[in-house]
């Protein structure tokens, strides 16, 4: 967590949608606007989508965010109420998450690097199934997945795509990612695997040809890959705010009991 006691130095940013864009004129006017560089916290004024923005684009900063929703389903925000903002940012509790790495092989023979908060994907190219060979830890734990694809899910990420593929809910502060099959063929049954946070895993692309395969890091794309590395960036740390009563952890935990 960055050294702060007070959080006195804000900077807002937001999406370019209409309702964002209104309420970050409204709040820097009331409680000014600081550069980001060299900001206390940063408010985020969007979706969810704009909040994955806002993390990436402050990677390395180590400056804690604190996002309110003018976007749809805001899972990852705040409530927007423009009363008393610096004192909900002091009061907020905040949860430190680490990105995933990963490291995509292509046909052609490049190599590229890109950092997910929420998942690391796989998906198939055409109207072909994709088939995988899954590796833990340089150990072959499922030899053939054929499939729609796969995902690698954070504990921040477990309750976006990851939920919609049936993975599991984790806990915010689990030290486990998510191995979660995108509507497998065979095994039929298998629907994936929880890892310990500190493993590498590593999916081979086979029939990578007749069967093309995308990776997929949050929103970088790699297109025809033949292996994919992916692993924990501990040391890249994050760090969100959430209001007292509705940090991420109760939000992961209420989400388990909704029907």
């Amino acid at each position: 967590m960055p050294d702060h006691k007070v959080y006195s130095k804000i900077a807002m940013v937001a999406s370019e949608s209409p309702e964002a864009q209104t309420a970050l004129v409204h709040l820097a006017q009331k409680y000014g606007n600081a550069p980001p560089e060299t900001a206390d916290a940063i408010v985020a004024l969007g979706g969810d989508g704009f909040m994955l923005e806002t993390l990436h684009r402050h990677m390395h900063d180590r400056v804690p965010i604190y996002g309110m929703n003018r976007g749809s389903v805001g899972f990852m925000m705040n409530e927007y109420n423009e009363s008393d903002l610096i004192e909900r940012i002091n009061r907020a509790a905040v949860s430190r998450i680490h990105p995933l790495r990963m490291t995509a092989h292509t046909r052609s023979g490049e190599r590229s690097e890109s950092l997910a908060i929420n998942e690391v994907s796989l998906f198939r190219q055409t109207y072909q199934a994709a088939k995988l060979r899954i590796s833990i830890d340089n150990k072959v734990r499922l030899e053939e997945l054929i499939c729609d694809g796969a995902l690698v899910a954070t504990p921040a990420g477990s309750t976006a795509y990851n939920l919609s593929a049936y993975g599991p809910i984790l806990p915010i502060d689990a030290a486990l990612l998510a191995l979660t099959a995108i509507s497998p063929f065979r095994p039929r049954r298998w629907r994936g695997a929880l890892l310990p946070n500190a493993a590498r895993i590593v999916f081979d692309v086979l029939e990578p040809a007749k069967r093309p395969v995308s990776a997929v890091a949050d929103n970088s794309e790699t297109r025809f890959v033949e292996q994919v590395e992916i692993a924990q960036a501990g040391a890249i740390d994050l760090f969100m705010m959430f209001d007292a009563g509705h940090s991420l952890d109760e939000r992961i935990l209420s989400e388990q009991f909704r029907y």
